[in-house]
């Protein structure tokens, strides 16, 4: 998974015009912001191209892979709002599948709206703190990717309550993003994925619940970060919340298939709680089906 060819032009743009070594002192300078819970001090064009190219990927990833299934089992959306925006990464995944909708975003800072501007000119974007919008827009669906842990649970209760067909919440695959996406679970409504249907979570802590989208890695992301790889897996948990009935998926992988000499081991979630199926080469066609199957995909 990559971002589009056009935003990777203009990301390059960006980061030529910072230089290399500011660039790579400005991701270090974040990433040791982030783990520390602490404000970064970074000069804004050096901050947003850092962010651009280490981040906004990760990011478009993780948000295509969920609403590529907010499309199948959601159906049609003509408005879509992004709380917490940044630099429109879930909403450009979201262009990929609803193109004619009509999306507004919502980012309190302004060098990261004004490159999601940049990236998304046909949008709306509202320079807010999203917890000081009273009412939200109005729109079908209501994403919020990676920002919830900054504005609270009780401002997603609005977005849940504004949002006409579904509400979308992504946070990072940590068990401190896995417990807020649990508690996001009981806002109300149908739990559209990756659960299936509305039934008790059977995770117990220590375990928790994530997944994995894979991301290439462009040459200046991999000098950045140093890595030898060719790509990197982004780790999330998610929850898709929808305002009616719908057809939930029968299991969901939760583990990375285990793959042995004639044996495939999947690990998934089920309504009557988690399961371990073992496919061996007797079931040829089973098999093979789970020789494709994926962490994250449905059974």
């Amino acid at each position: 998974m990559q971002l589009p060819p056009k935003v990777r032009g203009l990301i390059e743009t960006r980061a030529e015009a910072v230089g290399f070594a500011a660039l790579k002192a400005a991701a270090a300078e974040m990433s040791a912001a982030y783990r520390e819970g602490k404000p970064s001090r970074i000069a804004e064009d050096e901050r947003v191209a850092a962010y651009l190219v280490t981040r906004m990927p990760a990011t478009y990833a993780a948000a295509y892979m969920v609403l590529e299934e907010v499309r199948e089992r959601i159906g049609e959306v003509a408005t879509i709002l992004d709380a917490g925006a940044g630099t429109g990464a879930a909403s450009l995944a979201a262009r990929a599948f609803w193109p004619s909708a009509r999306i507004t975003m919502i980012e309190r800072d302004r060098a990261l709206a004004d490159a999601a501007r940049e990236i998304l000119p046909d949008a709306e974007i509202l320079v807010r703190d999203v917890k000081q919008i009273a009412p939200f827009p109005p729109a079908d669906l209501i994403l919020a990717a990676y920002s919830i842990g900054e504005f609270g649970e009780a401002t997603a209760a609005r977005m849940w309550q504004t949002a006409a067909k579904a509400f979308v919440a992504i946070e990072p695959g940590t068990p401190k993003g896995f417990a807020l996406i649990r508690k996001l679970r009981d806002l109300g409504g149908y739990i559209a994925a990756p659960c299936p249907g509305n039934v008790p979570c059977p995770i117990v802590e220590p375990d928790w619940c994530h997944f994995a989208a894979r991301v290439e890695r462009s040459s200046l992301h991999r000098r950045i970060k140093e890595g030898a790889l060719g790509y990197e897996d982004e780790k999330f948990s998610y929850v898709v919340l929808a305002k009616h009935p719908v057809e939930a998926a029968r299991a969901r992988i939760v583990r990375r298939p285990e793959q042995q000499p004639g044996l495939i081991i999947l690990h998934t979630c089920t309504a009557e709680g988690l399961k371990t199926e073992r496919v061996t080469k007797r079931d040829k066609e089973a098999f093979r089906a789970a020789r494709r199957a994926r962490w994250g995909e449905t059974l």
